[in-house]
């Protein structure tokens, strides 16, 4: 698995930052790959991407919640013929300026494009939450 990282100040407080990544049905909104997420329960969400032209489903599940602190997930494929398998943690920390770093690590099976993919997100990430504060 490829592990990529980044990190991106957010001009708005930790909790309204915190709140915005929890709504996961809005991950399309920032991250051009995830092409749908429907909610299936409080941890779990059926997640549609495209790579390559091609189109992917898998669930994911949030396996660690820290209010306002952090978030960590898993993805498994839906299907046996395909075995991608994916994990993140995303971490908030609040700045004197009422600021947030958001930092996030990811492992993919994805070879490669992740890698120049994460910081475009990030910035689309802070243009969503930046437009709508």
């Amino acid at each position: 698995m490829n592990a990529v990282q980044g990190s991106i100040v957010v001009n708005a407080p930790i909790g309204t930052v915190y709140r915005k990544w929890l709504q996961l049905e809005d991950l399309p909104k920032f991250i051009s790959a995830v092409k749908e997420v429907k909610k299936l329960d409080a941890k779990h969400f059926l997640v549609g991407i495209s790579h390559k032209g091609q189109r992917y489903e898998g669930v994911l599940e949030i396996i660690l919640q820290v209010r306002e602190r952090r978030l960590a997930w898993r993805v498994a494929a839906r299907t046996l013929s395909f075995h991608h398998f994916a994990t993140g943690v995303v971490s908030f920390s609040s700045r004197s300026d009422r600021s947030t770093v958001v930092s996030v690590r990811i492992s993919s099976s994805f070879n490669g494009t992740l890698s120049r993919r994460v910081n475009p997100y990030l910035r689309s990430f802070k243009r969503l939450i930046e437009k709508s504060a």
